[in-house]
């Protein structure tokens, strides 16, 4: 580490909440367009995915970021994790792209990211906690075997931290510019705190589909206009015979013996150690965000912080936390629960709520802790010690695993055997050995419901999949085991008007009930308008009228939906103007504004800061989202960006196939 990371320096507030997004920074590449379109004359050099201004972005990069990106949507791992890499890999290549973009950018026009930039970087937030805690720098060793941890060299990830500073300044640089008005502010506030009353009529769907009887006439053209659709329509079908081995018949003749449970808790002994824990609750009075040159203001973080020793003097004098919580919290998550957390281990949280909470003794109450995400009060209702659970502890949870286990090496092992003989003589006579009975199936598709199977896609992928007439196979099932054969194959078949009538009807009825709704709701609009009165065009196209109450933008009205659908025309309405159509998939309404209900100033006064910071945000990240479309889109088509197809492909091959 280079020495001058041990000497304090000047505070900088960047935008990083964790070392992993040091070292996996994901770009806004959604925001660009044709994200994975890039220049021809591909790098030819072999474990080099792509090139940026002739800087290098390497196979094992890109393999790197999809892992970590796959670890932290499914901590738990598992074939489901190992199936999206591929797909994580075509992220994490368009995002290192984005990213080098941004980085050439950056120091073309002239930015740099200092040492000093650097040591800032690091002293801050979670990393200064891990790095620095109590500001003391933990020592070049464990430095290292911090920054091992994740695939790194020291200065590799010093240079990409230099980059991610970099493009903290270029994004600061580019998102200064914009800007948000008192206009614009009060637009947005009374957009979302107005509330509106109105009437509605409603026509539904289901009742016109009761009112539809076509004749047969009508549902033969139907079928004879759209018979492509109907080509191959009745599915493959499979006369089958099986025998099934239920593990669950097993269970009961399954023991368990003492010698059993010792095995199976010996050679799983550190899924039963029990880390040390801590149930916590906490106060969280969040620090105000940085502005467009990433400084957070002053004043604002000792607003913040005054509020929350206000709020901790309450605690001290007696009040009581979980109420003080559900009154100050900005932890909406925790907050309306009295701040709990619940038991949470090491590493859980960030490293100074969690030197503080593992710090207080059962019953204690924290001073205020500062973090990334602001001022915490801290109050630990019980701890947990670190301890292995006994045997006696987990027999009941290993006692059923154990007897699965054998009953399902039982069911397999008479299903091998069974198999065995089949094959040399025939599934009849080998089940009749075996006193099983043989099930013989009429003609199935693969959607039936199958005597002693139920539906199980294993059973149907490998039953699906056989030759008529050849040997018998085992399968194994979600119950069990299953021994088969493909007695005959009937092929896909276009049905005639007769065999398919039933279904021609309900889509011929679907098809006009929908043509219908659109035309009737439109009906009542046109009446209602007409007439300035939707009560009576109501009445006379018997659509079913209804009165609504005082309701929000982000409201729900029943029959309507949500208010953030079509219907938040109703926002845009003034008392006694009536819509146009609203349709759902199975309603049709109209509305008739009855009263505007605009908040008031108090509410304005309250909410501006909050809604002026939404909107900064908001606009910030729409300027600097086109800024790297058109940035991307420059160096596409100047040749700049170039990939070497052979190499992504191979790292994208599954999804491809799968795909395919």
């Amino acid at each position: 580490m280079i020495r001058f990371l041990q000497t304090p320096g000047p505070f900088k507030k960047y935008a990083l909440g964790a070392i992993l997004l040091v070292i996996c920074v994901s770009m806004v590449w959604y925001l660009v367009p044709n994200a994975s379109t890039l220049g021809i004359g591909a790098p030819s050099t072999a474990g080099v995915v792509a090139t940026v201004s002739g800087e290098a972005i390497r196979t094992t990069e890109v393999q790197q970021q999809a892992r970590r990106m796959v670890e932290q949507q499914f901590p738990r791992g598992g074939a489901q994790a190992n199936m999206l890499l591929p797909f994580f890999a075509q992220r994490a290549f368009d995002d290192l792209v984005n990213e080098k973009i941004l980085v050439v950018e950056a120091r073309r026009l002239g930015l740099k990211a200092t040492d000093d930039d650097l040591r800032d970087y690091l002293h801050q937030g979670q990393l200064g906690q891990t790095i620095f805690p109590e500001g003391k720098f933990i020592g070049q060793d464990a430095y290292q075997d911090l920054v091992s941890r994740f695939g790194y060299t020291v200065p590799v990830f010093e240079e990409l931290v230099k980059e991610e500073v970099l493009v903290n300044k270029l994004r600061n640089l580019v998102s200064s510019s914009a800007s948000v008005t008192d206009a614009e502010i009060r637009q947005q506030f009374e957009k979302q705190n107005t509330k509106v009353k109105f009437d509605y009529a409603v026509i539904k769907k289901d009742d016109i589909l009761k009112s539809l009887h076509p004749a047969d006439a009508e549902l033969k053209a139907y079928f004879d206009l759209n018979q492509k659709t109907y080509v191959n329509s009745i599915p493959q079908k499979r006369q089958l015979k099986y025998v099934v081995f239920d593990t669950a018949k097993l269970l009961t003749q399954t023991q368990v013996t003492q010698q059993d449970l010792q095995a199976y808790y010996d050679q799983h002994r550190e899924e039963y150690r029990v880390p040390e824990q801590v149930n916590v609750r906490h106060i969280l009075i969040k620090s105000p965000l940085p502005g467009p040159d990433g400084k957070v203001d002053p004043k604002a973080m000792d607003a913040a912080r005054a509020k929350a020793q206000d709020v901790l003097k309450q605690v001290k004098a007696g009040g009581n936390f979980a109420d003080l919580a559900k009154k100050y919290s900005d932890d909406p998550g925790s907050a309306k629960n009295g701040g709990a957390l619940g038991f949470i281990g090491k590493g859980r949280t960030v490293p100074e709520f969690e030197k503080a909470a593992f710090s207080l003794p059962k019953g204690g109450t924290s001073d205020l802790v500062q973090s990334s995400y602001g001022f915490h009060i801290i109050h630990v209702d019980d701890k947990q010690d670190a301890h292995l659970k006994s045997l006696d502890e987990v027999k009941a949870q290993i006692e059923p695993l154990i007897k699965q286990q054998k009953a399902g090496q039982a069911a397999q092992t008479a299903a091998s055997q069974l198999l065995s003989q089949a094959r040399s003589s025939s599934l009849e006579k080998a089940a009749a050995a075996k006193g099983l009975q043989v099930v013989t199936t009429d003609f199935v598709t693969r959607n039936n419901l199958l005597p002693g199977i139920g539906t199980d896609s294993q059973f149907t992928t490998a039953a699906f999949g056989q030759n008529a007439n050849a040997p018998p196979d085992l399968v194994q099932l979600h119950q069990g085991f299953a021994i088969y054969e493909v007695m005959a194959v009937k092929p896909p078949s276009t049905p005639t008007f007769e065999e398919t009538r039933s279904r021609v009807e309900q889509e011929f009825k679907n098809e006009r009930a929908g043509s219908l709704l659109a035309q009737k709701t439109q009906e009542l609009s046109d009446r209602a308008k007409a007439d300035h009165d939707l009560k009576k065009a109501a009445k006379e196209l018997g659509a079913e009228y209804k009165t609504g109450d005082l309701v929000s933008p982000d409201g729900q009205v029943p029959d309507i939906g949500s208010m953030t659908g079509p219907a938040a025309v109703a926002f845009t309405l003034k008392p006694g103007e009536i819509s146009s159509p609203i349709t759902s998939a199975t309603t049709g309404a109209v509305l008739s504004v009855t009263e505007r209900q605009a908040p008031t100033d108090a509410d304005f006064a309250a909410k501006k800061d909050q809604i002026r910071d939404g909107l900064m945000q908001n606009k910030q990240a729409e300027v600097f989202g086109l800024f790297l479309g058109n940035l991307r889109d420059q160096m596409d088509k100047s040749g700049k960006v170039k990939k070497n197809q052979k190499e992504l492909e191979t790292l994208t091959k599954a999804r491809t196939e799968e795909g395919e």
